[in-house]
């Protein structure tokens, strides 16, 4: 799981970052709004956590624009704020939750798990199924029946992006952004050469159909 985390107090940032990193989560993090909206538009995103009051433009106008692109992705507002007004504007705007500064971390923790199962991008045992292969986010291995797949780390990392946005097409550049990363020093040719390997692994149970390349756009993971 991905999640974007755009607060420009460094040290709340920092515990946000700490305790979701603690938690397994793959954390990217912003401290002003430019570089949050930049983020979030790049659609490689499983919860958008960010702070209404931000430097350049607010969070309030980021959840606007990621709402306008078509991204579905959950969203969780921070802010000092406390008026009824202020948590209104904020869910009428497209946020999903809401949480009032100062609060407690374990609160925090809870709202995101919470809304990523809300999202569909988390059952409570960590484990999604989906076309006959279920993924295990505890193990970090996909499964047929009992039967792991053995993945290695971004073959995992690159199943968990698609069957999480399971029937949707991902381009290229969306699966190498949030698989490898924008600072990684490899190129985007690498993304056919792990969805290549990816369907080798799933072909010995019959399962390589389940991801599509669709000619021009990317890649989908879609039953039959």
């Amino acid at each position: 799981m991905k999640i974007l985390v755009v607060e420009d107090d460094d040290p709340l940032r920092e515990a946000i970052v700490s305790l979701l990193t603690e938690e397994n989560y793959i954390i990217d993090e912003a401290a002003t709004g430019d570089e949050g909206l930049y983020l979030a538009e790049q659609g490689i995103y499983d919860l958008l956590v960010l702070d209404i009051m931000l430097p350049e433009i607010t969070g309030l106008e980021i959840v606007e624009k990621v709402r306008q692109a078509g991204h579905s992705v959950p969203i969780l507002l921070l802010t000092a704020r406390d008026s009824i007004t202020d948590r209104v504007n904020g869910l009428e705007t497209g946020a999903d939750d809401y949480l009032v500064k100062p609060f407690a971390i374990q609160e925090l923790l809870a709202r995101i798990k919470a809304l990523l199962r809300r999202g569909g991008a988390m059952a409570n045992d960590g484990k999604i199924t989906y076309g006959g292969v279920t993924i295990d986010s505890k193990v970090r291995d996909g499964f047929v029946g009992s039967q792991a797949l053995a993945l290695t780390t971004k073959e995992y990392d690159l199943l968990e992006f698609l069957v999480l946005n399971k029937e949707q097409i991902l381009t290229r550049e969306q699966i190498f952004d949030r698989v490898w990363g924008f600072e990684s020093e490899t190129t985007i040719s690498v993304v056919d050469l792990y969805v290549h390997y990816l369907r080798k692994k799933l072909a010995q149970s019959g399962h390589d159909n389940l991801l599509r390349t669709v000619r021009g756009a990317g890649f989908m993971c879609k039953e039959n």
